[in-house]
């Protein structure tokens, strides 16, 4: 496995520490690039909320780019001892907030602030992020105006999905695996 670490910002180069085990899907430095790439400078002063955050590479690379504050969240101990340890080493501790706990569980609470960016990355082919898609549609108290939630998936998964409120505005594909792009 590549060695994961971050490409920009104030904690450009810094290398992550990964989850042991199978239960994250680590995204490829080509990808995040290019996911950053599309948000661009938008990603300053935003709000990111990272629903299944494994090593927390994705709201950590938002941090270090100028993204206000980051919630992630994660249901696995060795997930979440990874992601603090992420963030002392590159210094965005201050800026996060690190939940254990199920991402459903906390969808399904009120809304305590409003998100920017939702990133949805679920552990592969459960149908997960379909279900965690419909919940971030049907509860859009948890989205400013024009927020944007993505979903990182392989290509097999990719099936069309009944949305209220959000609308599908981009996908693409690297390699084996696909970015969903979604607006409010």
């Amino acid at each position: 496995m590549s060695t994961l670490r971050v490409i920009a910002g104030s904690a450009r180069g810094q290398r992550l520490a990964s989850v042991p085990g199978d239960v994250t899907r680590p995204i490829t430095d080509r990808v995040k690039e290019s996911l950053f790439n599309i948000i661009g400078m938008d990603i300053r002063e935003s709000v990111f909320l990272d629903l299944f955050a494994g090593t927390g590479a994705v709201a950590i690379e938002a941090l270090s780019r100028g993204a206000a504050w980051a919630r992630l969240i994660d249901r696995h101990p060795q997930a979440i001892k990874t992601i603090r340890a992420n963030l002392e080493k590159t210094r965005l501790a201050e800026r996060a907030e690190v939940l254990l706990m199920d991402a459903f569980a906390a969808l399904e609470r009120p809304p305590d602030r409003q998100f920017d960016y939702v990133y949805i990355a679920p552990p592969q082919y459960k149908g997960i992020w379909k279900k965690a898609l419909q919940v971030v549609d049907a509860r859009p108290g948890w989205l400013t105006e024009d927020a944007w939630v993505i979903v990182q998936i392989h290509p097999v998964e990719v099936e069309e999905v009944s949305l209220q409120n959000l609308t599908q505005f981009d996908e693409r594909r690297y390699g084996s695996t696909v970015l969903l792009f979604f607006i409010l």
